[in-house]
């Protein structure tokens, strides 16, 4: 069969089955699928590879409110997982920056009808009302480093609850007290998780809940430092050592205990999350929850290239285990 007569068959111009054959742009992803589904069940030969090279998958940075979006090291590896799956299957990408849910949804509506293959949403700082308007009917979309339980599509994030019990486990047995909490002041889903792993780590060691310190800090290193300054100042009361919501609390928190004469980790211990590679340049070295970052990206790039083109669809979470990295801080 020719190409001219799949296009009669299939009530399509002969211009938007060649663009689809040959791997060009021009035609929807929805179109080009059907275009090729056809054609191999004509005995026309397809090359999957070469119809998607000029494909795009689009990663969208959602940045809500900016404070947690600032460490570029955790999403500059993140973001080279996800383009080298996404070049190795013969996908380009582009990155994008939104403030609003508004223009998350607008862009995600307008590249969807100029032919986009799929989206990852950078969801860090997303809440469920956020995501709910959302159109996500036409192409496939994954959330990334966010989950919520009434959406229908597929996400891949940290085990955060996971990874802040082992660290609060590893702080009570190693120095037998109530470990301190370094939370974020920002209301982030990922450090609500992490204050359920916290709470379980007390709770599995007998502790209570309410006996454990807890100071709220900006989650980024310079507002973690003034707002522990000024705590200090203030002299309320301090724990023998802390888990921090992430790496960029523990530092900057540790620069404030430094500067008021605390030895660490002889006065305080601390552990921060996320393992960015700041932690091995702070002075002491901060222990810290490891991330596989990188892994993280190549997973969501390889499960969202997976849903591309399929016609069954089953939204699934997949949560990145993480391990304990141990140096000075301790």
């Amino acid at each position: 069969m020719t190409a001219k007569e799949l296009a009669k068959i299939l009530g399509l111009s002969e211009a938007s089955v060649s663009f689809a054959l040959n791997g060009k742009p021009g035609v929807s992803t929805k179109t080009r699928n059907r275009i090729l589904e056809e054609a191999e069940k004509y005995g026309i030969h397809v090359n999957r590879k070469a119809s998607t090279s000029h494909a795009s998958i689009y990663l969208i940075y959602y940045r809500k409110h900016g404070a947690v979006l600032t460490d570029t090291s955790f999403f500059s590896e993140l973001t080279e997982g996800v383009e080298e799956e996404c070049v190795r299957e013969g996908y380009r990408v582009n990155i994008l920056n939104v403030y609003t849910v508004e223009d998350l949804s607008r862009q995600i509506e307008e590249l969807s009808n100029q032919g986009a293959a799929g989206f990852m949403v950078l969801g860090t700082e997303m809440h469920g009302e956020d995501f709910a308007p959302l159109p996500f009917s036409k192409v496939p979309v994954l959330l990334l480093d966010n989950h919520f339980l009434s959406s229908r599509i597929d996400s891949v994030r940290i085990n955060n609850v996971d990874g802040a019990y082992q660290a609060t486990n590893y702080l009570i047995r190693k120095l037998k007290t109530v470990p301190g909490y370094l939370h974020s002041s920002y209301p982030i889903n990922n450090f609500d998780e992490r204050t359920e792993g916290f709470h379980k780590a007390l709770r599995h060691n007998g502790m209570s809940v309410s006996k454990a310190v807890v100071h709220a800090l900006s989650p980024s290193i310079d507002g973690a430092y003034g707002d522990m300054l000024e705590i200090l100042e203030q002299k309320e009361e301090t724990a023998r050592c802390y888990f921090a919501d992430n790496d960029q609390i523990a530092i900057g928190a540790m620069r404030a205990f430094r500067e008021k004469g605390y030895q660490i980790p002889g006065d305080i211990s601390i552990i921060g999350f996320d393992d960015i590679q700041m932690c091995s340049y702070t002075e002491p070295p901060l222990s810290s929850v490891h991330v596989p970052k990188y892994h993280m990206g190549l997973v969501a790039a390889e499960r969202l290239i997976r849903d591309i083109g399929q016609k069954d669809y089953y939204a699934v979470n997949i949560e990145v285990s993480t391990n304990l990295v141990l140096r000075g801080s301790i």
